[in-house]
């Protein structure tokens, strides 16, 4: 029996698509149902539409560059939007498939990881990204380094997450930010 991989592509569990340049050129039926759009939908737009923020797509762009230069692979936890607004956590994970151009064509996964990690304050796209960096287990001077802040801009933002959260102390926010209850 032949092996059908474009039934494999439409019907895998979790969200995949083959992107060129940031553009979803193809996507699954659990990528369309998971950011709330219609089979299809999605073809020929830029991952941008799944950001919350334009400024959050753009700096997301720039953190993976070197990484998929150095790596071949990308991944990470972030927060995404669905098409009604809704925010939630999602683990995304993507390769080039030329590694000369990590932004070029390229397969990626997302997972829809809100169950665990639920979206339960109101973040600024910045806290946002330092909350997604902080889960990674990165240090403040790691977090200012990738994201272009001082490591003072980054604790202030840390403050600001552990005020949201209630947490008393920084192993505290990590362990609320990832769903541990």
């Amino acid at each position: 029996m032949p092996i059908d991989f474009e039934s494999i592509f439409k019907y895998a569990p979790v969200g995949m698509c083959v992107s060129d340049n940031r553009v979803i050129q193809a996507g699954n039926d659990a990528l369309g149902a998971m950011f709330g759009y219609a089979a299809g939908a999605l073809e020929g737009q830029s991952f941008q539409v799944l950001y919350p923020t334009q400024d959050e797509y753009l700096r997301t762009g720039d953190r993976i560059i070197p990484i998929m230069n150095a790596k071949g692979r990308y991944s990470d936890e972030r927060i995404m939007r669905r098409a009604s607004g809704e925010l939630f956590w999602c683990h995304v994970t993507g390769r080039a498939l030329d590694p000369a151009q990590p932004l070029g064509a390229g397969i990626w996964t997302f997972e829809d990881v809100s169950e665990q990690r639920p979206v339960s304050a109101a973040l600024t796209p910045r806290e946002r990204e330092i909350a997604a960096l902080l889960v990674e287990g990165k240090t403040s001077k790691m977090i200012a380094r990738d994201a272009g802040l001082s490591p003072r801009t980054v604790e202030m933002h840390r403050a600001s997450l552990m005020r949201k959260f209630g947490a008393a102390t920084a192993t505290e926010l990590v362990h609320k930010l990832a769903g541990a209850r």
